[in-house]
């Protein structure tokens, strides 16, 4: 499959005065410059078209913006150690990463839409800044649904999982057109992703056998210019799976 986009894993403590903690799940640590190294593989990355973005959030973490003051503080300190900044301590060494990644789940609901804007407005400095962002199905989402509003991401990974209301279940559709059909119509966008589990074990609901993705769900939405393609979470159960080899021929 044609990785377009990679999201490195993410920033789980940030904002309300926190200084922002990387958490690479032990593949290095950051807080003595192991990671720098990946510096020269995020360089191949980039070298062949692929964007790569740091994650905010996740499932677990100590996250939430206390101000618009709060939001423009982190923004600053992304740009300055992830982005086009200088500071002189950098977490990936010299590489320069392409944008930001909102995967919003836990604590407060407000400021992210200031957060995105003081990203985006650091695109003027002759690099741009992509900004993308990882909602629950259901819609409006309930932490990013204000930020979404702004139209200044480029990217959406809708999580078509872990949600009955709008997912896929049981040879049914219905739920999951419907709602592909509203974060299309309602959100502004340039390309909106739709995130599944990799694997039947990957998330609690909402798995999709490869066949019903390319004979049923793929052919539908596929009609929207906004279709970017597919996320899959994660890498580890898509390997076990081989689920994207089983769907790459259709995806595009």
């Amino acid at each position: 499959m044609s990785l377009s986009y990679w999201l490195s894993s993410p920033v789980t403590t940030f904002g309300n005065r926190q200084t922002p903690v990387l958490n690479l799940a032990g593949h290095c640590n950051p807080s003595t410059g192991g990671c720098k190294s990946l510096s020269t593989d995020i360089h191949a990355c980039q070298a062949k078209g692929i964007k790569v973005l740091l994650s905010l959030g996740g499932g677990i973490g100590s996250y939430t913006l206390s101000s618009p003051s709060d939001a423009q503080n982190v923004a600053q300190y992304l740009w300055n150690n992830y982005l086009g900044g200088t500071s002189k301590d950098r977490p990936f060494g010299s590489a320069v990463l392409d944008g930001i990644d909102l995967d919003i789940e836990l604590g407060g609901t407000s400021y992210y839409d200031v957060l995105a804007k003081n990203l985006s407005s650091y695109s003027s400095k002759g690099r741009k800044v992509y900004i993308s962002a990882a909602p629950q199905c259901p819609y409006p989402d309930q932490h990013l649904g204000q930020a979404l509003s702004t139209g200044l991401f480029n990217y959406v990974w809708v999580q078509f999982y872990n949600n009955p209301p709008c997912q896929y279940r049981s040879g049914d559709i219905t739920k999951l057109i419907n709602s592909w059909n509203t974060w299309t119509g309602k959100v502004k966008a340039t390309k909106i992703f739709m995130g599944l589990p990799a694997n039947s074990t990957a998330a609690g609901s909402g798995y999709i056998p490869p066949i019903t993705l390319k004979n049923q769900v793929l052919p539908r939405v596929k009609k929207s210019s906004k279709y970017g393609g597919i996320m899959l979470w994660n890498r580890y159960f898509d390997v076990l799976n081989k689920y994207s080899d089983q769907v790459k021929s259709v995806v595009a």
